[in-house]
């Protein structure tokens, strides 16, 4: 297109001015690896119940096909890197570990609005210049491979934990896109700047990474205590241990985070009851209360009976006595998976 290099020099500078703390634009087609180490994934069934991704395989692996008109995927990360230390309540017995992304809004509602705000600007922009632009967003639940365009973006790369890296802001941030119709000039991908350093892959609590860049889901805490539905194997129970919600082990022991830029919107900012919440307390809500106390919250989407299912098991491995009355409580609980958990806890703490 005419004029598109002043264009995407506006463009970068509105993403600033939006929040996000880097854009970078590939061509849709520019990730010709996906298919193949998606499939090589699949095949070897580390998505787990994510039936999801072997659904909707042939749009993940080319995200060409997703939308055959597009042209150029302005790829986008916004910060959450969190002020306090994510690892802090960690082993705090009686308190649970909430994965610092969902310890306030929704990210994927407030990531979404910005890039929609993005989208618009840019087709205004366009307009003046005599130029027709569609545009599509997306932030992580749509089948993209948000991760591979970032780093063919230039973005960053995907280290050893298979999240994105940057020299410039570390690992702590939400990947967002934009595709479009527009022909855009593309920066170039990033190359792998992890060497020999392997802290992501030691500070797994579940040995989850079979070898560098290649993560079995099923053992992975946030797809435990977040994608899993029904008990989860006793063999990882113990490991769990007060995380309830997520796990940020590998992207805190990542050493690019002193490049960590705080986030722009306060409404990453923790809420302090989600800080180290108190398992007593989580464990005996009713769907109700559940739903009430986690508005607005990611946390929400798993329900009540998965969430007080990951309570009940860091409870189990509290080894704190007084919690074995509150696990007590909920063996006749009206789910079996929770009362499952509940009898598991009680075991633990005898």
């Amino acid at each position: 297109m005419k004029n598109g290099s002043d264009l995407k020099a506006r463009l970068v500078e509105q993403a600033l001015t939006e929040g996000f703390v880097a854009c970078k634009i590939c061509r849709p087609w520019d990730v010709p690896q996906v298919p193949e180490r998606l499939q090589q994934f699949l095949d070897k069934g580390y998505h787990g119940q994510m039936g999801w991704m072997q659904e909707r395989s042939h749009w993940r692996g080319a995200p060409q096909v997703l939308w055959p008109e597009a042209r150029s995927v302005i790829m986008l990360a916004e910060s959450y890197t969190p002020v306090e230390d994510p690892m802090a309540v960690i082993g705090c017995a009686d308190r649970g570990a909430v994965s610092v992304y969902a310890r306030n809004k929704d990210y994927h509602d407030l990531v979404k609005k910005r890039l929609k705000r993005l989208a618009r600007w840019l087709i205004e922009e366009a307009k003046k210049q005599d130029e027709a632009a569609e545009v599509k967003v997306f932030v992580d639940t749509a089948p993209v491979p948000e991760k591979p365009l970032g780093e063919a973006a230039g973005l960053g790369w995907q280290g050893k934990h298979t999240n994105l890296v940057s020299r410039e802001w570390g690992n702590w941030a939400f990947l967002g896109s934009v595709f479009t119709t527009l022909d855009l000039p593309v920066d170039g991908p990033e190359q792998d700047r992890c060497g020999s350093c392997r802290s992501c892959l030691a500070a797994c609590p579940t040995e989850a990474f079979e070898a560098p860049y290649k993560l079995d889901a099923r053992r992975c805490i946030s797809y435990l205590t977040i994608e899993h539905k029904g008990p989860i194997d006793e063999e990882l129970r113990g490991k769990l241990g007060n995380r309830i919600y997520g796990c940020d082990d590998c992207l805190a022991a990542c050493p690019w985070n002193k490049f960590a830029v705080a986030a722009s919107d306060l409404r990453y900012a923790a809420r302090a009851e989600l800080e180290a919440p108190k398992l007593a307390e989580l464990a005996v809500l009713d769907d109700a209360r559940f739903r009430a106390f986690f508005s607005g919250s990611p946390i929400k989407r798993v329900g009540r009976d998965r969430f007080v299912r990951n309570v009940l098991y860091a409870i189990g491995n509290s080894g704190v006595p007084h919690l074995r009355a509150v696990a007590e409580g909920l063996v006749q609980d009206g789910d079996p998976t929770v009362a499952d958990a509940a009898q598991w806890a009680v075991q633990q703490l005898s």
